[in-house]
């Protein structure tokens, strides 16, 4: 795992809800794009044993916050307006791959992009994420 991000997903796992829940891997960043490994648990299946919509959104809520959070050196954090996420397939228990891509950021408001991939490389969640920006010093 990248040491300087490995700190982000800590703060993360310690405070955050849902950051105990998805056990995420760095993977890979790069200015404005940010990828991960999650893992779904028994925990966020529906009675069909494929992973609930609000959890997948869930995840995507975490990475695009993720992004946001690591760009701005934890002096950002993101308060949601608007969490809009089209599921394509279902997912299952286990392992799936999230990313992450500012596509505005602005003085007072940024969007960003989440998708989710199953093991195969294939699309199951896009999420489109609107927040608006607190200034806010995290102690990491």
């Amino acid at each position: 795992m990248d040491n300087e991000f490995d700190k982000y997903l800590k703060f993360h796992k310690t405070y955050g809800g849902t950051g105990k829940m998805f056990n995420f891997n760095f993977i890979d960043y790069k200015k404005g794009f940010l990828k991960l490994e999650g893992e779904f648990s028994s925990k966020t299946l529906n009675p069909n044993q494929s992973v609930q919509g609000g959890q997948m959104t869930s995840m995507l809520d975490d990475i695009t916050s993720l992004l946001l959070i690591y760009e701005s050196k934890g002096s950002i954090y993101p308060s949601s307006t608007n969490l809009h996420s089209v599921h394509h397939r279902p997912l299952f228990k286990g392992k799936a791959i999230a990313t992450a891509e500012m596509v505005m950021f602005g003085k007072n408001i940024a969007t960003i992009k989440g998708e989710l991939y199953n093991l195969e490389g294939k699309l199951a969640t896009t999420l489109i994420h609107s927040v608006f920006l607190i200034k806010k010093v995290f102690k990491l």
